[in-house]
């Protein structure tokens, strides 16, 4: 399986699929990371596993259309199989999200629908969480379509709240299981366990 990699900072997520697929347990190719933002941590761990990647934003494409036309183009000439939204903070353009539908990944750290939507990321997740009184939360992997974690769920697992939980003990209790079942995930659609469209 060859992937594509989209994400917009440290991308450790990433790292965690390509330590997977170095050592075997996942038998899959990472073909090219690309990122929305030309510092991001996630383009140098690229490029210590030299895997090709690129900066691709409203910087580098100002139209809309040519950036759509752009990642498209950087994961087609990679020959990209599936599409593993990884910490990617923007919307993929329409043509990407038709050439690849049905084979684009997005991670959400909650358990949608809960607490997913528009500038639902990172920290605010973990803190709409803690407001809410939950006693659980989780990971959930879903088809990306147009609108912020709406798509069809492929794969959720559950993390608990525990008591004096604060965002950051939260946060890095589901980064730790996140990456894990990232990486789960992946290996059983490979193995065709899970069902992709």
């Amino acid at each position: 399986m060859k992937l594509g990699f989209l994400a917009s900072h440290r991308g450790s997520g990433v790292q965690a699929v390509v330590e997977a697929c170095a050592s075997g347990r996942l038998a899959a190719a990472p073909r090219v990371v690309i990122s929305n933002n030309a510092d991001a941590e996630v383009l140098a761990r690229a490029r210590r596993y030299g895997i090709p990647s690129c900066h691709l934003s409203g910087s580098t494409h100002p139209d809309p259309v040519r950036l759509d036309e752009a990642i498209l183009d950087a994961l087609v000439s990679h020959d990209v199989e599936l599409v593993v939204l990884a910490g990617y903070l923007k919307k993929l353009g329409p043509q990407t999200l038709r050439h690849f539908a049905g084979r684009v990944l997005n991670i959400h750290p909650a358990l949608l629908p809960k607490f997913g939507g528009q500038g639902m990321y990172g920290r605010r997740v973990h803190e709409a969480v803690l407001a809410a009184g939950e006693r659980e939360t989780g990971v959930t992997i879903h088809l990306a379509d147009d609108e912020f974690d709406h798509g069809r769920i492929v794969a959720q697992c559950r993390v608990p709240v525990l008591p004096g939980d604060t965002v950051e003990s939260l946060a890095a209790r589901v980064l730790d299981r996140e990456h894990a079942f990232l990486v789960e995930t992946l290996v059983a659609i490979v193995a065709g366990a899970v069902k992709l469209p």
